[in-house]
């Protein structure tokens, strides 16, 4: 099975820990500058609130931890008491979490902590909901890199949390050899021969996915043993049971492209190993919260 990382939500906080305090630091400079004048304006500075989270509509609950450490790096003073849990069905009244501290730095992180958790439950909701229409098959929905700049490790983290898998998290962690870099070097084998002798140079082991457009080029890239997966792109489902078939369980496989929240039962049903939608992430509809004071 390929996995260039975790797939358990719980441990992906430990594994990029570094690359999403960057993240918080970045985020919270771009909105802070120099300083909340808002609030520095009419808020005493030995000021202390609380307030809760308030969940606006019906889904599932994403980014509670990522939350907890917002708040946390700003101001290691606000204390966070969480009432649901990462991925919990929530509707319309149903409170996330209070969280009490200095007001100033209630009111300087609020926005951020908003739109992350708004946009991680969005796309938890969205791959949940996806992922049950296939549960019936043995079929993994992955993400892709089609994700939002600077902010790919919360919108994958949403991912795990809504019961989907990750695909490779940037180009440093696997290789994708698709129709572009077939077509540069000439041909299916000519690439994967020079990707099997990189490979052999290359400390780090990294798995390799090849795009493959008809049969030809299959059977190019079965013999290769760098190859761990092969991605049968913008096929149509009876195109996918034909490559299927000819790849004869030699290699896990993938589809992609064209495949929607309507038509995405059928290609599962064809018998692939993964499938891989951008529109986890792309197309999630944030989820309506609040933040507001008690």
């Amino acid at each position: 099975m390929f996995f260039t990382i975790t797939t358990m939500p719980e441990k992906f906080l430990d594994q990029y820990r570094e690359q999403l305090d960057l993240f918080v630091d970045q985020a919270l400079a771009e909105d802070l500058g120099e300083g909340d004048h808002s609030s520095l304006s009419c808020i005493e500075p030995e000021s202390q609130s609380s307030a809760q989270l308030l969940v606006k509509e019906n889904g599932r609950i994403a980014g509670l931890a990522l939350a907890q450490l917002i708040f946390s790096r700003y101001d290691s003073r606000l204390q966070v008491d969480l009432l649901l849990e990462e991925g919990e069905v929530v509707k319309k009244g149903d409170l996330a979490f209070r969280v009490h501290g200095p007001t100033q730095s209630l009111l300087a992180t609020e926005r951020l902590v908003l739109n992350t958790m708004q946009r991680m439950s969005g796309i938890t909701t969205l791959t949940d909901r996806l992922n049950q229409k296939i549960r019936h098959t043995p079929c993994t929905l992955l993400d892709t890199r089609k994700t939002s700049p600077n902010f790919r490790f919360p919108e994958k983290w949403a991912v795990l949390i809504g019961g989907g898998s990750n695909h490779r998290m940037g180009l440093f962690d696997a290789l994708m050899i698709k129709d572009n870099h077939i077509d540069f070097c000439g041909g299916v084998s000519q690439a994967l021969q020079k990707t099997t002798q990189y490979l052999t140079d290359l400390v780090t082991p990294l798995e390799v996915v090849v795009e493959c457009r008809n049969q030809e080029e299959i059977k190019a890239a079965l013999p290769f043993a760098c190859v761990t997966r092969i991605l049968l792109d913008n096929q149509s489902p009876e195109e996918l049971v034909r490559a299927i078939a000819l790849i004869d369980g030699k290699k896990p496989t993938e589809a992609s492209g064209t495949i929607t929240e309507k038509n995405l039962v059928e290609f599962a049903e064809t018998g692939v190993d993964f499938i891989s939608m951008g529109a986890l992430t792309y197309e999630a509809k944030s989820l309506d919260l609040s933040l507001k004071a008690l």
